[in-house]
């Protein structure tokens, strides 16, 4: 008698899994050799350009160029080619532009 149903009850599911905004995480590990990981964030789906430059600003690599869908991205970079030093990531997609730095040691 103490028992209530309803037919009409949904889930939760509001989409509050998909991040609210763009966002670019640090690399791990940072120092790395030769591989490190790249996470970032889209509230929507666009085009990614994740770029590296070297420390005078010289791009090196091009790490994504295409479409990703809404949600957490993984990377992961293996930089065996490159030398030692410090490196720039810069990620583009759509308005957001954001830059960090990473330290390769060999």
């Amino acid at each position: 008698a103490g028992v209530y149903s309803s037919s009409s009850a949904t889930p939760v599911e509001d989409g509050s899994t998909l991040p609210e905004s763009y966002s670019l995480l640090q690399n791990y590990p940072n120092p790395f050799n030769p591989s490190t990981t790249i996470e970032f964030t889209l509230p929507a789906e666009g085009n990614v350009k994740l770029v590296l430059f070297d420390a005078v600003g010289k791009e090196v690599d091009v790490i994504a160029a295409n479409d990703f869908s809404a949600g957490n991205h993984s990377i992961n970079y293996n930089a065996s080619n490159l030398p030692s030093g410090v490196y720039f990531y810069r990620i583009e997609s759509g308005s957001f532009i954001q830059s960090k730095k990473m330290i390769l040691m060999k």
